[in-house]
């Protein structure tokens, strides 16, 4: 007969079954570990069970055991790669959500974003932050890259990191631009459009390529379902790809790079064992990452909360190309460049040596230094690079070295086409029906029958005056007369009518330029 088990063999056997259970999930840490690391205690079993979580665990493999202490200082990495990867990861977290609401197809992808961003609990909130966290991922991989370069990461055992990092560079750009096509609006349309018609002067197969992307002559369904598989299928996945396997290089082979001064000074023993001593991935690192993510997170939602807004602007029309349609921002350089030549040379011959240039980094550069001083002139090109990319960055804004007539430039920067502008901007009250014409009305007195006046509109009628009379001292306006007229059209709706009448100095004819603008009492919610 099998003797009874008493109270205590009974509690034991269950924590040990407990215990069992807990090191399943955690892939060998105990409960009394799992105590000791969020107390920051030194490990409890031998051999290390945090070690362990390393080789058994399928989040953490690809993350070192341990870091180099020097190579943990902020201010040699300044966590660019980390929050690289963060922002991707918001882009997945709030890519997965935003996808239950959009409909990829010309009918309905406009206005699943409007319903996004009116009806869904928080899906203004999402898509501010999905446009943010993917700008943040281009500028931070771009900062991630520099960082490398300047510091001589890239060297010896480093160099295949770099190529993967290169190709992750190219995927981060893939992803921006497959995504901004997706709310089927006038700028994201046109920009798109731009930006493939280039792919079209690639030499033998452009025609090819340009109607791959597209789907057809003209974007339309077709492209507009190809970029949206491209952002939610295929670029993820060659992402997630690549960057496993640059996490897993850098945690398996060679871990991050010392700063320099530690590999080619003459240190002490002292100094250098306390560079090279360990600081373990658990709990150490961990706790810090968390922490920046924490931070990342805040940072993020306070932005998006109070100062950022994700544009969303007039349905995409084929048959109206926008004033000043310009590229994404990270594709400014490449618009500056199309600017100084050839579409081929300028748009795909060049651009495509760039790259090339960038994959060969490690193979070009054979000095074995890696402080600045000591290599100064693969810094002075990487610097150089970085003030060309700035310089045609700046070059590829709509306004740089397009002639536009001085009528027509005056109001599409008071009253843009697609954006909010300065005149949109301005309160309704103070939106107040009248006439006020320019050297005539006293821009610091408009609205003399209002207590507190209306400051705003006086601020852009001020500006609005100063560009006419610079027009016409220039002898781009000669003989101008200019008005803004303010109507009530409709209950809580006015009509705004910038109009510049001036003489033709070629045939000696008045001509006029006017747009017309209805502001409804709400307008600048929807901004």
């Amino acid at each position: 007969m099998l003797k009874a088990l008493n109270f205590t063999e009974l509690l034991d056997r269950a924590k040990e079954a407990i215990d069992t259970r807990v090191r399943i999930i955690t892939a060998g840490l105990s409960i009394n570990e799992l105590r000791a690391l969020l107390r920051g205690d030194p490990p409890t079993e031998k051999p290390n069970p945090r070690y362990k979580v390393h080789v058994t665990s399928f989040l953490f493999h690809i993350r070192p055991k341990f870091y180099q202490q020097a190579s943990t200082i902020f201010t040699h990495t300044w966590r660019l790669g980390f929050f690289t990867v963060f922002f991707f990861a918001i882009e997945i977290i709030t890519g997965l959500i935003l996808m239950i609401y959009y409909t990829p197809s010309p009918e309905e992808a406009y206005t699943s974003i409007l319903n996004l961003m009116s009806n869904v609990p928080y899906g203004k909130l999402l898509r501010d932050l999905h446009r943010l966290g993917a700008e943040g991922m281009v500028v931070f991989s771009v900062l991630h890259m520099l960082r490398t370069f300047l510091t001589g990461s890239y060297k010896k055992e480093r160099s295949f990191t770099w190529l993967t990092g290169v190709v992750l560079l190219i995927i981060t750009l893939g992803l921006s631009f497959s995504g901004y096509l997706l709310p089927w609006d006038q700028l994201a349309y046109w920009a798109v459009t731009i930006g493939t018609s280039m792919v079209e002067a690639a030499p033998i197969f452009g025609t090819e390529a340009n109607l791959l992307l597209r789907g057809a002559p003209d974007i339309g369904a077709d492209g507009l379902l190809r970029f949206y598989l491209l952002h939610i299928v295929l670029l993820p996945f060659l992402g997630v790809l690549l960057l496993s396997i640059h996490y897993y290089k850098v945690a398996r082979e060679h871990s991050i790079s010392l700063p320099a001064k530690y590999e080619e000074e003459d240190l002490s023993q002292d100094v250098l064992k306390t560079a090279k001593k360990r600081v373990d991935f658990l709990p150490d690192l961990i706790t810090h990452e968390v922490f920046l993510t924490s931070l990342g997170l805040f940072v993020m939602i306070f932005i998006s909360a109070f100062f950022y807004s994700a544009p969303l602007e007039n349905i995409a029309n084929p048959q109206q190309t926008p004033l000043d349609t310009k590229a994404p921002w990270y594709f400014w350089w490449l618009q500056g460049m199309l600017k100084l030549g050839d579409k081929t040379l300028m748009g795909i011959i060049l651009p495509t040596i760039v790259f090339g240039l960038l994959f060969a980094v490690p193979y070009i550069d054979r000095n074995p230094h890696r402080r600045a001083y000591k290599r100064p002139v693969a810094v002075a090109l990487g610097l150089l690079a970085t003030i060309t990319v700035v310089v045609l960055s700046y070059m590829g804004l709509p306004q740089y070295a397009i002639e536009t007539p001085a009528a027509t430039r005056i109001i599409q920067d008071l009253a843009p086409e697609e954006g909010l502008g300065e005149l949109r901007a301005i309160p309704f009250e103070q939106l107040q029906p009248g006439i006020y014409q320019v050297n005539v009305s006293d821009p610091d007195n408009l609205c003399p029958e209002m207590l507190w006046g209306c400051p705003e509109l006086e601020v852009v009628f001020s500006e609005y005056s100063e560009r006419i009379n610079e027009a016409e001292e220039e002898g781009r306006l000669p003989e101008v007369e200019a008005l803004m007229v303010i109507e009530e059209w409709q209950a809580d709706l006015v009509k705004v009518t910038p109009r510049i009448i001036w003489t033709d100095p070629e045939s000696g004819d008045r001509k006029t330029y006017e747009q017309h603008i209805f502001l409804h009492r709400d307008h600048n919610r929807s901004h």
